[in-house]
């Protein structure tokens, strides 16, 4: 297979979809990987393995209506597999294997699968000590933008995930691009005063727009460089509330077709009207549910160079 992703938006060729079979039990409060599952199940409202089924086949059947090729990890006994963006991501035409939190270590090797079909050179492990996760990577061409978190108290937080160690691994091994950190605000069991990853509060769509949530990131600075980047009237800012619904995590199939959540109204409203996108509205509550949509439960592995 020959990688190739260089933005979030070019003409999806294949792409791996997250696994929704043999979830195991609701995880307890200290299992929990994130301030949504955190909330959800202290609510008592974390989804059933029926549920996450039914809304990743939806997913599954708009990918394929597109002619897209998917794969899917084997599936692991009592495992929690959905989140597939996490495991690795792809730039350019090398693919990252990342280095997750060590409680879900367990789910690389059911990539086993894919990662066959791929040039063993084109395969980068990272040191012990790179943390990043594919969330936190959005690629916009020649510039990479990677969500960090750099204080101190790093360690202390579940939902830290991607440290400036990785930031300049991802430097050294692909120097021809432009990377530009991007500091997060980190919060473990309020869903509304933190993000998980960059693409919680940020996300490019069609060839020249932008999904934006201001109050995840720590400095103002990085809020108004994208807004002179993109222009202020490229952006859709999503609210408090929108982002703890993750409205930014959305995904493109290509640069005029996204796949959304059927319940974001005024920015499934706003692409099609405003910015002429197709909107594919998909069920996708429950699986927000666990701290992820639509972006997390894919990992791309070829777009078309539009």
């Amino acid at each position: 297979m020959n990688l190739n992703i260089k933005n979030e938006t070019s003409t999806l060729q294949a792409v791996v979809l997250g696994q929704p079979g043999s979830i195991g039990r609701v995880p307890t409060l200290d299992q929990s990987f994130d301030a949504k599952s955190y909330e959800t199940i202290s609510l008592g409202v974390y989804p059933t393995e029926e549920a996450i089924y039914k809304e990743m086949s939806a997913f599954e059947k708009v990918l394929l209506k597109y002619k897209v090729q998917v794969f899917r990890p084997w599936t692991l006994e009592n495992c929690n597999q959905v989140f597939a963006r996490d495991v690795g991501f792809v730039i350019d035409d090398k693919i990252i294997n990342s280095n997750i939190i060590p409680d879900r270590e367990d789910e690389k090797e059911a990539y086993e699968v894919i990662y066959d079909q791929i040039a063993y050179n084109k395969i980068y492990n990272l040191p012990e000590k790179a943390h990043v996760e594919g969330g936190d990577v959005v690629l916009m061409n020649d510039t990479v933008f990677v969500g960090l978190y750099t204080q101190p108290d790093y360690p202390q937080f579940k939902t830290a995930r991607t440290n400036l160690y990785a930031f300049n691994f991802l430097k050294e091994i692909i120097p021809e691009k432009n990377f530009v950190p991007i500091e997060l605000k980190k919060h473990d069991t309020n869903p509304r005063l933190g993000v998980l990853h960059l693409d919680c509060a940020f996300m490019p769509v069609g060839p020249d727009k932008l999904i934006i949530y201001k109050d995840g990131f720590s400095n103002q600075y990085d809020f108004n460089m994208l807004v002179d980047m993109f222009g202020r009237h490229n952006i859709f800012e999503i609210t408090q509330e929108e982002m703890y619904c993750m409205n930014s995590n959305i995904f493109s199939i290509s640069p005029s077709v996204v796949v959304s959540e059927e319940r974001f109204i005024r920015l499934n409203d706003h692409l099609e009207n405003n910015w002429g996108l197709t909107v594919e509205r998909v069920p996708y509550y429950e699986i927000s549910k666990m701290g992820g949509l639509l972006r997390c439960s894919t990992l791309p592995l070829v777009r078309i160079d539009d």
